[in-house]
């Protein structure tokens, strides 16, 4: 009986031990980055009231809903193989959206075997195709590898 305890245990403590591990989940910002986009008014980073936008991710446009105080909002770009995303920018729901097309060329990196593969942009080049509450687009750090930096900074 003593024996069939010290089994029991031994059975329950490497089940436990044994549970969950580095791979499994992608929990350490190893995923794809986002672009990051600041805002800015007479030259100088602003903080909008309120902005929405909306990304073109090619099977559908995606509506990041309304963001409100913000000096800078992530976007996620495309995934699969189009070399450009487009985005649209409204900052009051009665106006037309602006229109600004990130183009890029990608490079995917295998992570591990819980991440898999996660997609970096290289060659970043934006244009303001349909100018509204957009007055006109600069260009940030040119490649996304991380969140870190601002790629674009949109100008009101």
């Amino acid at each position: 009986m003593k024996y069939f305890k010290f089994i029991i245990l031994f059975f329950i403590f490497s089940s436990v031990t044994s549970c969950g591990g580095d791979d499994d989940i992608c929990e350490s910002g190893e995923g794809t980055p986002r672009m990051k986009i600041m805002f800015k008014t007479g030259g100088k980073i602003t903080v909008l009231d309120s902005i929405k936008i909306f990304a073109d991710l090619g099977t559908s446009v995606v509506d990041f809903g309304w963001n409100r105080n913000v000096d800078s909002v992530f976007v996620p770009l495309r995934v699969d193989d189009s070399p450009f995303t487009d985005i649209y920018i409204k900052t009051s729901a009665k106006e037309d959206s602006s229109k600004v097309r990130i183009n890029y060329t990608t490079k995917s990196i295998y992570v591990s075997p819980g991440c898999g593969v996660k997609r970096n942009y290289e060659n970043l080049n934006s244009v303001l195709l349909l100018p509204n509450s957009v007055k006109s687009v600069e260009q940030g750090q040119n490649f996304i590898q991380d969140e870190e930096k601002t790629n674009l900074y949109l100008n009101f």
